[in-house]
């Protein structure tokens, strides 16, 4: 029995090792944001954000409303009501991507009407629009429009994700961009 124990004991802590090593989280599962899930037309709340997809449509032309500038290509603009949840600091959509299959859109900044890093107040919700340029291909499927308050990347942060049946959206010739306004509850 003596001469077995040491090879029962190196046995045990070799399995454990491995259940360890099974058990811990890769690195990207670690930093991952904190997804919050909603559809268009629900309101979905994060610790920093609380938005609403009010609709979406696509246009093969976007201008601004004082004329200032407009675009063609396939454009998919979707209008949205914010709020800030808590408090009023850094309170902005400040980075929007659109997930379609294995790709990922970021809301243009050329419109200067777009909602992007407006100011969000707490219990006065503001309406504005995003507008992602897509290639010509995008116009089915399912995409994703992820919204969170960081400038750079949702790590380690909530991330508001709004699931858009792409091929259910309406397509207009012309769409123009508002400012985005300040509407009380």
């Amino acid at each position: 029995m003596r001469r077995a124990l040491p090879w029962i004991l190196g046995a045990v802590l070799v399995v454990g090792a491995g259940a360890v090593t099974a058990m811990t989280p890769a690195e990207e599962d670690v930093l991952a944001p904190f997804t919050l899930r909603g559809e268009a037309g629900e309101t979905v709340s994060s610790r920093a954000l609380v938005a609403t997809v009010e609709d979406a449509v696509f246009a093969d032309e976007v201008t601004v409303s004082d004329g200032s500038w407009s675009a063609e290509g396939n454009w998919l603009v979707v209008r949205i009501t914010a709020s800030a949840a808590q408090t009023e600091v850094d309170a902005a959509v400040q980075l929007a991507t659109l997930v379609v299959g294995d790709r990922v859109f970021l809301a243009s900044e050329r419109p200067s009407a777009a909602l992007r890093g407006t100011a969000l107040r707490v219990g006065i919700d503001t309406v504005g629009v995003l507008a992602f340029e897509l290639p010509p291909d995008v116009s089915t499927g399912t995409a994703e429009l992820r919204l969170t308050t960081d400038f750079v990347t949702s790590e380690l942060d909530d991330l508001i994700v709004v699931t858009i049946d792409l091929g259910d959206l309406d397509r207009s010739e012309s769409v123009e961009l508002t400012r985005s306004e300040v509407v009380p509850r």
